[in-house]
């Protein structure tokens, strides 16, 4: 596995990039954010890397910090979607500004970008929920500044979603609930109470 390359860029054609080390160029395949962060062609460059080995190619993919790479290989981890796909999602936006809008339930968001339609970003949703609390240990770890969506809203429909609740069902149920301020206790409380009412 090749988890890192140090070496000189030599050039840079979105979404490849060469870099050389010591002698050896390895192509590499990058998000637009790593992109904007690269330095010019004949500079230094040190990219984290995730190998995607297949029958008929070996892929290797390029960021610029170890948290965009943790985000792509969770991203990976969803039904449906593969390196291409993760690759446009992380072009299109930061890792912070995904994990909000996974946070936010900001579908119309995700359907702008590339290649993703309303029945994914939904999937991505939900499936990328439930998987932010393992990325957000693991990027404690590895120090990363990407901020995962851990605030008392998440924690009131994750709890709800415990409680047997669809996933639908406990954002909406929690997004009805006037949660400014409110710990996730008092809004998971208030959106059961909102949801006898109504029965």
């Amino acid at each position: 596995m090749i988890g890192r390359l140090r070496g000189t860029l030599i050039w840079k054609r979105p979404p490849a990039l060469l870099v050389d080390v010591n002698g050896v160029g390895y192509e590499v395949e990058a998000p637009m954010t790593t992109f904007y962060s690269l330095p010019e062609a004949g500079q230094p460059v040190t990219l984290h890397t995730h190998l995607v080995v297949r029958e008929d190619a070996h892929l290797l993919f390029g960021f610029v910090n170890e948290s965009e790479r943790l985000m792509f290989r969770t991203l990976l981890k969803v039904n449906g979607v593969g390196a291409k796909m993760a690759l446009a999602i992380l072009s299109g936006m930061s890792a912070d500004t995904f994990a909000r809008c996974v946070r936010d339930n900001d579908i119309a968001s995700l359907v702008r970008l590339p290649g993703i339609g309303k029945k994914t970003a939904e999937r991505l949703i939900i499936e990328m929920r439930d998987r932010f609390a393992a990325v957000s240990d693991q990027a404690a770890s590895v120090g990363s500044t990407v901020t995962m969506p851990h605030n008392p809203l998440n924690d009131a429909v994750s709890a709800l979603i415990a409680l047997g609740y669809k996933p639908q069902e406990a954002s909406r149920m929690v997004n009805g609930v006037e949660a400014e301020g409110l710990a996730s206790e008092e809004i998971i409380r208030r959106a059961l109470k909102a949801a006898a009412a109504t029965v």
